[in-house]
This record gives structure tokens, sequence and C-alpha cells, in this order.
């Protein structure tokens, strides 16, 4: 049996390589004789650049910037570069991810994407003619404020005075310069992953959908919706655009709207970028079965996460699919309409859901 590993990380437990170690141990165990083929994956978040750089081979390397974390700390963060093809790999996550704060830390209202623009700038001054912009996995809900500010822009309230980071200042915007902004994105081709497809605003957007798991209450998600608004309405009243009904526009606490309007990127299911680059359909057609996974399965996996992608691919060629879970939440049966054989939970918390369900 020749079978491919191909899970994305699991969050706050394991890096996507490092569920591949594990997995393989068990099949080890389990199945001496297998053939594996070690694929460590991602769809935006954390783990995608890792996954990028692998895949590239020869000549990707991997570069260190200091930024500013979500919460303005400094911190290393890690970016990829292809110095053949002049293609910079911008891990959002690795600036402002979820995964630097703690929980009593999660500030929805005030974290900001400043880290990024900070990253792009180091592509920029590369002489990068390619960035793949990969979003997921933010402590962040600025709509990419932050990262606008980074780049040059400016944003100011009714006195001229530049916003405080985070979200919840957008509800005092009241002009947007882009004078400032650097001129040479103009000159450079923005790919952008994202892992969902969320608009910025309302019942499905990125405040009241993933605000929460940042850090914000009921009152909080209220004053972010509103002022992620505001900001879409000055942003048109400024460029004549408006993308906030763009599926992908709500990922990364709205990252989705800034590249989309301001860097002029093509917002891509992450999972379809990270397989095209990696080889994956080509792979498949070698093996006998797909074991995936991320931490947890539920309903919002539907909209373009990893396991989901690798299923409908799978799908295609027939090729059974096992997805191993952390934990299950509502609506993960809808994987089995997506090409998803078998779900196994991995936690006590997804075993007493349910152990082990087969289509």
């Amino acid at each position: 049996m020749h079978i491919i590993l191909a899970p994305d990380s699991f969050k706050d437990a394991l890096s996507a390589s490092e569920a591949v170690s594990a997995i393989t141990d068990g099949i080890c165990r389990a199945l001496p004789s297998a053939q594996y083929d070690a694929c460590p994956m991602g769809d935006g978040g954390e783990g995608t650049l890792d996954a990028l750089i692998d895949a590239t081979g020869a000549g990707a390397e991997r570069h260190y910037q200091t930024v500013q974390g979500p919460l303005g700390e400094l911190r290393q963060a890690a970016w990829g570069w292809h110095p053949i093809n002049f293609t910079a790999y911008i891990e959002l996550a690795e600036a402002c991810g979820l995964q630097h704060l703690t929980l009593l830390e999660r500030t929805a209202l005030h974290s900001s994407t400043h880290g990024v623009g900070e990253l792009i700038i180091a592509a920029l001054n590369a002489s990068a003619k390619r960035i793949i912009l990969m979003l997921g996995g933010s402590a962040t809900n600025d709509a990419g404020a932050g990262m606008l500010q980074a780049l040059g822009a400016r944003l100011l309230d009714d006195q001229g005075r530049p916003l405080s980071p985070g979200g919840a200042a957008l509800i005092n915007l009241a002009q947007v310069e882009l004078d400032g902004l650097d001129s040479r994105l103009s000159e450079v081709i923005v790919e952008t992953a994202v892992d969902v497809d969320n608009p910025l605003v309302g019942e499905r957007g990125a405040s009241v959908v993933f605000g929460p798991q940042k850090g914000a209450s009921e009152k909080d998600v209220v004053i972010l919706d509103a002022a992620l608004a505001h900001f879409a309405s000055k942003v048109a009243e400024t460029l004549g655009n408006d993308f906030r009904e763009l599926p992908g526009s709500g990922a990364a606490g709205g990252m989705g709207f800034a590249a989309r309007t301001f860097l002029g990127a093509e917002l891509c299911p992450g999972i379809e970028l990270v397989m095209t680059q990696v080889g994956f359909r080509q792979r498949l057609e070698l093996v006998d079965l797909v074991i995936t996974g991320e931490g947890r399965l539920d309903g919002q996996s539907m909209a373009g996460k990893t396991p989901i992608g690798i299923a409908r691919c799978a799908r295609e060629m027939g090729v059974p699919v096992v997805v191993l879970a952390g934990s299950l939440g509502e609506g993960w049966q809808l994987a089995y309409d997506e090409g998803v054989t078998s779900v196994i939970a991995t936690t006590a918390a997804g075993v007493n859901i349910r152990l082990l369900a087969t289509a």
C-alpha cells in the first residue's frame, strides 16, 4: 500500500511536519510494509510557509526579519525567498499569528497587521517580482489597516491624527491618504492565499465568525463589524471600489479585503495554491490512500480548509481519504459530501463526539 501523508498543522499542538512524523510513526507500527509520501500541507495559515519552502526545493531560502507582532512587540518573523524567480513567500501568521498570544493576551479590538507590511517591505527590498501572501491564523481584525500604515498609507481621524492600532480604531477613520504608499508595490504581482470564503462584514464576516477566537466579546464583535464596514465605505469613497462582499475578503480579520483593494491581489483558495506548488495531483496518481487532518473539523472547514480541499482533489481520482481531527464541531458530517471516506477524532474531546465515522 502506498499512502500520502498530507496533514495541515494542528493549532496549538503540532506543526504540519510534526503531524507527518506522528502519523508516520503510527503507520510504521501498524503497516510496516506500507510505503508513504510525506507531504506537509497548509491552506494559507500557520505552517504554509514551511510547506511552500519544502515544495520549492533547491534554491529556496528562509530569511528572518524583525517586525512588530500583533500587539506591537518586536519579534523575529520568517519569510521565504526564491532568488531564481524573485518570488517571496510571506505568511501573515509569522508576523501576527494567533499562536504568538496567550488566551489572556488576545484582543481583536487592538491587534494589528503592521508586521505583515514590514515583511512586504523586506521582500520589496530584495527586488521581489512576485509575492505569495498567505492569510490565515491571524490574531488580528483590522482589515489590513496596520499593514497599510507600515507600507506608507496614512489613515487619519477628523483631527488629522493617525489612527491607533487595531480594528476598533477604524470607526474614527475620516481620511485615507495613499500618496505615501510604497510605489514599488505597483511593480509586483501579489497572489493571496486564503483559507476561508467569508466576506468582510455581516453575519458571515470576519468579526462575527472569527472575532471570538481572537478574544472578542459579543460587544466587541458589534464594534468591530461596524468599524470594518465604516473602513470599507471610506475606502470606496477614496478609490471607487468596494470589495467588502468579495468571497475571501474577510480572511485573516479582513486582510483579504486589503490585499484585493490596495495590492491588486486575486484571492485564491490557499489549499489550491499549495497543492499546485507541491504537485499534489501528480503525487496522487501513485497512491492508494490519503491521510490528512487538522486541529478541528467542522462546518467552517467546507469553506476551503486543507482536509476538504485535499478530499475534493482525491475524489476526482478515486482515492479514499482519511481525516484525523483533533476535535469535531457542528457540521463536520458535511465532509462526507466532499470526498472524505473516514473521520477519526484524535483527542478525548473529539472522542466524546464520535471516535470513528465512516461514510
